[in-house]
């Protein structure tokens, strides 16, 4: 494929190098989907996660009322320890795809350089399981989390929500919830170029109709699949898509960043102020010449490296430390 002139130029040079691997859109299909989970799920088997002494540990706790279990999988610090910063993960993959395995590498570079204690919900995907079936079930992880806060060596106060791309928009919806339903209460949001908006109106989610990762045509499948024939409607929840949302205010402090180069760029830069207009204090990152994931597919970059660092100096004010 063509690169777009803006594109960063080193992480030009290395995707010219090492081109990225092709993904075509004309199978990414109901139909297609379990074979895309099975070689994800694949991946993940020959992929343990790094050498390290943060202790993984998977569970099951309790999901929505009348709706099974979910799977939490938490990471601690090596040894006993009691106070920690918390951090509830919500992964990626289009709301069609991924599990917190995907995250491992880095989360557990959460807890090694935070010392935190990080929690990753595997919710339900769609289109088997629309609507609101994710964004509940990371609603009753994060309940489950917050009660067992106390178990988990979890400072309740410094409680952290947060989420890469769909992971970004339901940790988003997350925090409405949490807000309107009374708690659990959440010191930080931690927004990763977060798909906030079904609605495909944007200049971005136009000009992309042809990028490296995730462009206007797997976007547009992504959200029929959580929403069906009611995409684009003028009652979606904005549980569903926090884009929707009309009021803010009250919501706990944001960070929020995203490529230049990607579907998403508009609605998320909206999102940051529309925050900030509502009395959220709200840390916003544009990255020139990236694109969705930039920092993952080209890790060395320097554009990568910033943003990393960004976000973990984010967490470190978040967290007081």
């Amino acid at each position: 494929m063509a690169f777009h002139p803006n594109l960063d130029p080193e992480i030009r040079a290395a995707l010219e190098l090492t081109p990225p691997p092709t993904f075509d859109m004309a199978t990414l299909t109901a139909e297609a989907l379990p074979g895309h989970r099975a070689q994800m799920r694949a991946f993940l088997t020959v992929a343990p996660p790094p050498d390290t002494d943060v202790v993984i540990e998977d569970r099951h706790v309790p999901g929505p009322d009348g709706a099974p279990d979910v799977r939490v999988r938490v990471y601690r610090p090596a040894g006993d320890g009691e106070g920690r910063p918390g951090l509830y993960w919500i992964h990626g993959g289009g709301m069609i795809l991924g599990a917190p395995e995907m995250d491992d590498a880095m989360l557990i570079s959460y807890v090694e350089q935070l010392g935190l204690v990080a929690v990753a919900v595997d919710y339900r995907l769609a289109p088997e399981h629309p609507h609101p079936a994710p964004v509940e079930d990371c609603y009753a992880g994060l309940v489950w989390t917050a009660k067992s806060a106390g178990e988990l060596g979890i400072d309740p106060s410094r409680l952290a929500v947060g989420g890469a791309s769909a992971g970004g928009g339901l940790a988003a919806a997350t925090v409405l919830l949490a807000r309107d339903r009374g708690g659990p209460e959440v010191a930080f949001q931690l927004l990763l170029c977060p798909m906030l908006d079904d609605r495909n109106i944007t200049p971005s989610s136009h000009q992309f109709a042809e990028a490296v990762v995730w462009d206007r045509t797997a976007n547009i499948f992504g959200w029929t699949a959580l929403l069906g024939d009611r995409i684009g409607a003028d009652d979606v929840s904005p549980y569903a898509a926090p884009a929707r949302a009309t009021d803010l205010a009250g919501l706990p402090p944001a960070f929020v960043d995203v490529g230049e180069l990607e579907v998403f760029r508009d609605e998320d830069v909206d999102y940051a102020l529309r925050l900030s207009q509502a009395g959220v204090s709200t840390e916003l990152h544009l990255y020139p010449g990236g694109f969705h994931g930039f920092d993952m597919m080209v890790p060395d970059a320097a554009l990568s490296k910033r943003a990393r660092a960004a976000r973990l100096a984010a967490l470190k004010r978040a967290y007081r430390l």
